[in-house]
């Protein structure tokens, strides 16, 4: 099982960026896709963004023009760019990782955007 860990999580004023780190602990062409998910208090968790081995995207119309997400297949990293954040923003963001027969998830960092 694929072990992920985020990193670049913190508090961000409205209208700043911030972005976020996936390292993975194999290598993550052998995964179908590899998405961030974020899950606000008292709210589902929610696909923010993802990027299959081809490197097609897909993003959440929330976040869309705003946040963009790339990998680096020889650092084993997904990143998500996020500009000009928004309260509505503020949630535990998570890395996942799926392939067929198994999905991975990382422990999620916090990204707070209040003034």
């Amino acid at each position: 099982q694929v072990q992920l860990v985020e990193s670049g999580g913190g508090l961000v004023q409205p209208g700043g960026s911030l972005r976020l780190s996936c390292a993975a602990s194999e290598n993550i062409v052998n995964f179908l896709t590899m998405a961030w998910y974020r899950q606000a208090p008292g709210q589902q968790r929610e696909l923010v963004a993802i990027i299959n081995v081809r490197g097609s995207t897909n993003y959440a119309d929330s976040v869309k023009g705003r946040f963009t997400i790339s990998k680096d297949n020889a650092k084993n990293s997904v990143d998500l760019q996020m500009n000009n954040l928004k309260p509505e923003d503020t949630a535990v963001y998570y890395c996942n990782a799926y392939q067929i027969g198994r999905a991975s998830w990382g422990q999620g960092t916090q990204v707070t955007v209040s003034s």
